[in-house]
């Protein structure tokens, strides 16, 4: 497996004639219970299906490190996932206790643990402000596998916002000015009215990164990795620490 250290980097995540090949192939096939009698009739269904769920050659129920791990996933999700295979769900929760729910796109991953950018007035980020813990979830279905995140969050150094900030395109630094994220909104015509102000107020020139608009970083206390088996036998494994900077448990799970 490449070192834990090394970043992922989402920007050379297309993908590529194999990863077509595989995803239309998978396009084809049942699943569920259904996927099961299928491929009790028909091997070749239970062969396809072998073969993607080996795509690590290694059993990832013996890895030692869920961050090598994860970047392993990662970049076979790459080939086979539709689009998007960095789409993360991202919960957080109110003031009230009540639990809430989306999808973000993980825009860095390493040791240190995932990143993503949001408006720090939103819900999301009112929610980080008031209690800074999350969850995060990558589903990946053509490869019938998960990984799931839970830890603190803290926001990334100005430095990190900038850079990515820009690399954005036109269109969505402009969007960042323009939406006031989460609020109401009377009427689209309102949101289409601010972006041609914000389009005015820059013209030609760059856009800067608005204050409020951040990076936050989910950095994991505990981390499992799911892999669908046959008759719901799903193999799990979890790793644990209590706190960033000691060494990971390794706990293998009932399905």
């Amino acid at each position: 497996m490449k070192s834990a250290k090394a970043n992922v980097s989402f920007a050379h995540l297309a993908l590529h004639p194999t990863g077509r090949k595989v995803r239309d192939a998978r396009a084809r096939w049942p699943s569920g219970a259904r996927r099961d009698s299928v491929a009790s009739a028909f091997p070749f269904f239970a062969r396809s299906i072998g073969a993607l769920n080996e795509l690590s050659i290694a059993d990832f129920t013996t890895a030692a490190d869920p961050f090598a791990l994860f970047q392993l996933w990662l970049e076979e999700a790459a080939g086979t996932e539709i689009n998007d295979p960095e789409a993360m769900t991202l919960a957080t929760v109110d003031a009230h206790g009540l639990p809430d729910a989306r999808m973000v796109l993980c825009k860095g991953a390493d040791h240190r643990g995932l990143v993503f950018y949001t408006n720090v007035e939103s819900a999301k980020g009112r929610e980080l402000e008031g209690r800074p813990r999350a969850a995060a979830l990558f589903h990946w279905k053509s490869l019938r596998r998960q990984a799931r995140f839970r830890g603190p969050v803290a926001q990334v150094t100005s430095a990190e916002s900038d850079a990515y900030f820009a690399s954005r395109p036109r269109g969505s630094q402009i969007g960042a000015w323009a939406s006031q994220q989460s609020r109401p909104l009377a009427a689209r015509r309102d949101l289409e009215a601010a972006v041609e102000t914000c389009e005015r107020r820059f013209g030609n020139g760059d856009v800067p990164r608005p204050d409020y608009w951040r990076g936050y970083r989910l950095t994991p206390l505990e981390v499992e990795f799911w892999r669908d088996r046959p008759s719901r036998l799903h193999e799990r494994v979890r790793f644990t620490r209590p706190a960033p900077e000691s060494a990971w448990d390794k706990q293998l799970l009932y399905p």
